[in-house]
């Protein structure tokens, strides 16, 4: 059992042994990752059907996004006849037809037709139907869930809230990127949900913020880390919590949400920068970047000005912190009351999800 306390001030951290033993990295697939909600396309990019694995390394779990009109469904990608993957590459069709012995879905996952059953009793069944896949959409943004231990909108609540004066309709697509890790997914995390660190090894973004101003602010599923431009203002402070006020008018300098257990959104003035962190094995992650602009004559400066120089700073960390959990001499470590709530709060569900029966 995985033990965190609640008070921050006299809280260890996880035990070392969560990122180095197989049974817990194992044990994740079914109570962390099942349970929560994996970002899997822009529904702008759904124009027929389109096929998607969620976390191909760990869940393994191939599911299929259909567009009926405006409507968009979320379906097994898996023949209900023999188990046979329904659709391998984005396509247009009127429905759905297995390549190997011919049964048909219509686009709701409706069965439609199958040869050579006419003298099968008590077919079709309900069974017969695709199952519908536990989906959910924030923005342009469709998320699904084997078995989601609460709704999309939970999660996003605080996201929501904060981010309701952005116009996130302008946001545009430009740029995506895969990095390798060898670190454990969470100890990727982990780093993200800190500004602790940047005075270490940021130098660069040290000189775009106010470090005694960063604070970080925790809720259900979420956490969000607030950098100012300069010492702000207590209007300032007091506004930008408002809804519809858009933060980056008020001196602020980046929002950085991490929505449990692995999507990372870093709003800046200029837009939005995108980190879905993606489990492969105990010791090695992949780290997706997705960049939208909205306002292109801000890029290049302030905090999110240099986001490949800060993402191999925090890489080159990670990787030695992968070494050294593996030491026969660490197991535990302390928080920083005041600049740590972040990753006691990731612990702490940690701890609630692998804990629960």
């Amino acid at each position: 059992m995985l033990e965190v306390n609640e008070d921050i001030r006299i809280a260890e951290t996880l035990s070392s042994e969560f990122y180095t033993e197989d049974r817990f990295f194992t044990e994740s697939s079914a109570r962390i990752f099942a349970r929560t909600w994996q970002l899997c396309s822009l529904a702008s990019d759904i124009n027929g059907l389109k096929p998607v694995t969620l976390l191909e390394n760990l869940l393994d779990e191939p599911i299929l996004f259909s567009r009926d009109g405006d409507k968009i469904n979320c379906l097994s990608n898996v023949c209900t006849h023999r188990g046979m993957i329904l659709v391998e590459e984005p396509c247009s069709a009127s429905g759905i037809r297995c390549g190997y012995h011919g049964k048909r879905f219509g686009l709701d996952g409706k069965f439609l037709s199958m040869p050579e059953f006419e003298e099968a009793r008590n077919f079709p069944s309900e069974k017969d139907d695709l199952p519908a896949v536990p989906s959910g959409r924030w923005g342009d943004f469709m998320f699904a869930s084997v078995a989601p231990v609460a709704p999309l909108e939970n999660f996003f609540d605080d996201v929501s809230r904060r981010t309701s004066g952005i116009d996130l309709s302008k946001l545009k697509l430009v740029g995506t990127k895969d990095y390798i890790v060898d670190a454990h997914w969470a100890l990727y995390c982990e780093n993200f949900l800190e500004g602790f660190h940047v005075p270490f090894v940021h130098p660069a973004l040290m000189k775009t913020l106010d470090y005694d101003s960063y604070t970080t602010e925790v809720s259900r599923f979420s956490s969000v880390q607030t950098a100012w431009e300069s010492k702000p203002s207590e209007a300032d402070v007091k506004r930008v919590r408002e809804l519809g006020v858009n933060p980056f008018e008020h001196g602020v300098a980046a929002l950085y949400f991490l929505v449990f257990p692995n999507l990372m959104l870093n709003f800046y003035p200029w837009g939005l920068s995108v980190n879905i962190v993606r489990p492969m094995t105990k010791a090695m992650t992949t780290v997706s970047y997705m960049t939208f602009v909205g306002d292109e004559s801000k890029t290049g400066v302030g905090a999110g000005g240099d986001l490949d120089t800060v993402e191999l700073e925090d890489q080159a960390v990670v990787r030695k912190v992968q070494k050294g959990v593996r030491s026969a001499f660490y197991d535990r470590g302390r928080y920083s009351p005041t600049r740590e709530q972040g990753t006691h709060h990731f612990h702490r569900l940690i701890c609630e999800f692998m804990n629960a029966r």
